[in-house]
């Protein structure tokens, strides 16, 4: 097999290459011209292939022997031309990210050893296949949360992340920086968020209805510096980051660390923690003026830390029982002409809808946000399912497909008993190989509301890097194609292709030294035996 044959994910347009002697050398003479725009996938492809392969890329040469990169303006502004002549290389894109993800085709067009990170035997020259490659993506965002909030992944690892993401065309990073267990964003003006609300003084091991517990304190924050580093990282990689600061619910970290965020008139805040459990917990921030101070201001540095378009702003299961118990909520509900809690709640989103709208920016939420009525102008993370992200797409809004029945990676991979804390339904690499974003129901011109989709990874049961790779590897190689490539309907889709290709794929992930979960089952050493997770049976309901 070619390696044009083994491109993950699978390219539109692929000539030439097949045969063998056809072959573009690469030695230490081959020069790397960078175009104007695209100095930065220079620097990334002397710094990252130049290590791997030992090729220094000088930036003057032999005119006959170089990598050339540059900006066409005849491409879509993602995509890609690359071709590969007698002693040549051409990568150009319709801009420095398309580009970039031209240069991720070309290392990988180099073999699974160009993804390390030195070379690992004496080569004097690389070869690649000649041959053009055409290349867009079918979406625009092609994202993947991080929930780091459940628990702590420090930034190196986030940096990796991004290294991944990147090597599979992913290109929106998102950020679930806070939740009952735990905030993790340094906000200035507000220190014990970080102070009292990073650190919890166990955590559960297992689901939480498991018996066992880690008796010692879990936790950690990124300073406004450590953000600034991944911000600039993602962004040299061609990676939006998307932060998501969780209201009202899921803030029992926030009311910790500042008791008069809660709903004081029916709960002693005072005695709050933040919380050791998994679940939904009924600790809501109350709708007052107070609280959306507080929030104006945690926004107001997030605006400076975070340059992108989308502010996440959470929303979801948000229980309303302190809301109906306290006089103050009641109070504001009756004053703001509210019809209940769940209007309550659309409001307390639309405040923040607008302030971030007058600010330049946009809000995006889970898609609980249309409960009530749908603020104007935000867009929605459907995880529920797909009938919040039909319901949102209809009413002309923005839509990120991301149903937890289909792209969950926390949930489990296979049903065997050796399958490690099983959460949810059984999602095999086929299942995500086979998921569709953009629902049949929708007309073409609903459609065009859904602008991605997004592969979420829940931390409660990964508790460490190697962990959260075993749930997040190889499916996300699968949902990349999904995100990427212009795929026929689920049922047309080439499985037994993917995984063909999938085998010089595992020998990159290998190279790059991703704990993924082996086709044949997890290593002895990937199990958790006796660790009860919640798994649940038969096929997932494809609402």
């Amino acid at each position: 097999m070619t390696r044009t044959a083994e491109l993950i994910p699978a390219p539109t347009l692929v000539r030439g290459g097949e045969g063998a002697e056809e072959r573009t050398r690469l030695d230490g003479g081959t020069a790397l011209e960078a175009g104007p725009g695209t100095e930065g996938v220079a620097r990334w492809l002397r710094a990252t292939v130049g290590a791997a392969t030992g090729l220094p890329f000088p930036e003057t040469g032999d005119p006959a022997r170089r990598v050339v990169l540059s900006i066409e303006p005849d491409l879509p502004p993602e995509g890609y031309r690359l071709v590969s002549g007698t002693g040549s290389c051409r990568i150009q894109g319709g801009s420095a990210a398309g580009v970039f993800w031209g240069a991720q085709t070309f290392r990988q067009l180099l073999g699974p050893d160009a993804f390390r990170r030195a070379p690992v035997r004496p080569r004097e020259s690389w070869e690649l296949p000649r041959v053009t490659v055409e290349d867009s993506p079918r979406f625009g965002w092609r994202g993947l949360m991080l929930d780091v909030a459940r628990h702590f992944m420090p930034v190196d690892g986030v940096l990796r992340y991004l290294d991944l993401m990147a090597a599979h065309k992913l290109n929106v990073l998102h950020l679930h920086l806070t939740d009952d267990q735990g905030w993790r964003v340094e906000i200035e003006r507000y220190p014990r968020l970080t102070g009292t609300g990073s650190w919890r003084a166990r955590t559960k091991f297992g689901h939480r209805a498991s018996p066992l517990w880690e008796e010692k304190p879990h936790g950690g924050f990124y300073t406004q510096d450590d953000i600034r580093e991944i911000v600039a990282y993602a962004a040299e990689r061609h990676i939006a980051v998307v932060p998501e600061i969780d209201v009202p619910g899921h803030s029992q970290a926030a009311i910790a660390a500042y008791p008069e965020l809660g709903n004081t008139d029916v709960v002693d805040t005072t005695a709050l923690t933040v919380w050791d459990n998994w679940g939904i917990s009924p600790n809501v921030l109350a709708p007052t003026d107070t609280t959306l101070r507080f929030y104006e201001g945690v926004f107001e540095e997030l605006l400076n830390l975070f340059p992108g378009e989308f502010v996440h702003i959470g929303g979801d299961e948000c229980p309303k029982e302190q809301w109906r118990r306290s006089p103050a909520a009641q109070a504001r509900t009756e004053e703001l002409g509210l019809a209940g809690e769940d209007e309550l709640q659309a409001w307390f989103v639309g405040h923040f809808d607008r302030w971030l709208s007058a600010r330049g920016r946009r809000l995006i939420g889970w898609d609980e946000i249309l409960e009530g009525g749908l603020a104007e102008g935000a867009a929605v993370s459907s995880w529920r399912g797909y009938e919040g992200g039909i319901a949102a797409a209809r009413a002309g809004h923005d839509v990120v497909m991301c149903p937890e029945q289909h792209v969950y990676l926390d949930h489990r991979q296979d049903g065997g008993a050796d399958e490690p804390v099983p959460i949810g339904y059984v999602r095999t690499l086929e299942d995500v190989y086979r998921f569709e974003p953009v629902p049949p129901a929708l007309t073409g011109s609903e459609a065009r509301h859904v602008i991605g989709t997004q592969a979420n990874v829940w931390t409660e049961v990964t508790e460490d890097r190697a962990r959260v790779d075993y749930q997040t590897f190889p499916r996300l190689a699968a949902f990349a194609e999904v995100a990427w490539s212009a795929l026929p309907g689920p049922r047309a889709r080439d499985f037994g292709d993917f995984e063909r290709r999938m085998s010089t794929h595992y020998r990159r992930l290998d190279a790059l030294g991703v704990a993924y979960r082996p086709p044949a089952g997890p290593r002895p050493w990937q199990r958790r035996p006796g660790v009860p997770g919640r798994p649940l049976e038969g096929p997932p309901p494809n609402r």
